[in-house]
């Protein structure tokens, strides 16, 4: 019997605040449950707008205590009502001062599995995320969901291939990866990279992007969320790059075993002859 797991991902828009962005998300997430889906994953900083567009320390005031803030336990208890696997980008606070960007996994039981904090932090024009966050200092967690074994990996991070291969390594049979990323040379690479990491790893990646032009900046984020395979194929079409759209695929984790019999890429690795990578 084959084991395909029914996966969603969300692209949209925001509202203007925070606790209307929120029930947006929730509403979507019903959407999904009621179309048979058993995991789900929002884009970056969900209940938010994409605040690094400028800095400013009125948007600290995003940041929540995770898992014990009012965000995680809400949709704790929604993952329990729907029994489906939530994956939560949010702005963490920790204390004053250490505040990350961060992705908590929700178990279809309503258990808190962990959470994955952002590891590459960028700085550039539209982009000031050191403003705002801390480096992730808790490595590259994979979380045991009721539908197999999850992880995340954060926007910028993407761009960073070790990150990939530590999740495959911790045995990832998907690696969620929520984004805020406008238009531009990204563009090109939001369907080369994720694609690649997928045939690399050999797992499936969902790859999610905000869509709209927020009132903080002119970065025009441009959607065009999807599911990728262990060969590197789409699964099904890449979503919208202007409307919000709740993307629903059927993901067969057969297709993982089957992909790392044929091309072998762990058997054949050759760590060894790397440790100069890690010296410079």
């Amino acid at each position: 019997m084959s084991r395909v797991v029914r996966a969603a991902i969300l692209q949209t828009e925001w509202t203007g605040d925070k606790e209307s962005m929120i029930d947006l998300h929730e509403e979507y997430a019903r959407q999904a449950a009621a179309d048979g889906a058993q995991v789900i994953c929002f884009q970056e900083l969900f209940y938010g707008p994409y605040f690094c567009q400028v800095q400013d320390i009125e948007y600290y005031g995003y940041a929540e205590e995770i898992p014990n803030g009012p965000t995680t336990k809400r949709f704790q208890a929604l993952a329990k009502e729907l029994n489906m696997v939530m994956v939560l980008p949010m702005y963490e606070r920790e204390m004053a001062g250490f505040l990350y960007n961060t992705a908590a996994v929700i178990d279809a039981d309503g258990t808190y599995l962990g959470k994955y904090r952002k590891h590459h932090i960028p700085h550039v024009g539209g982009f000031w995320e050191k403003f705002y966050f801390r480096p992730g200092n808790q490595g590259y967690p994979v979380f045991d969901t009721a539908v197999g074994k999850v992880g995340v990996y954060i926007c910028y991070d993407r761009h960073f291939p070790e990150g990939w291969r530590a999740l495959g390594l911790h045995g990832a049979e998907i690696v969620f990866n929520p984004s805020a990323t406008s238009r531009g040379l990204s563009a090109y690479l939001w369907q080369l990279e994720q694609p690649a990491s997928a045939v690399a790893n050999m797992y499936f990646v969902g790859a999610i992007n905000r869509i709209g032009v927020e009132d903080l900046g002119d970065n025009d984020f441009y959607g065009t969320s999807y599911f990728v395979n262990p060969r590197g194929q789409f699964v099904g079409e890449t979503a919208s790059d202007t409307a919000a759209e709740l993307v629903v695929r059927d993901l067969d984790f057969d297709l993982i075993e089957e992909v790392r019999n044929q091309w072998a890429f762990y058997r054949d690795r050759r760590p060894e002859t790397y440790v100069p990578l890690t010296e410079g």
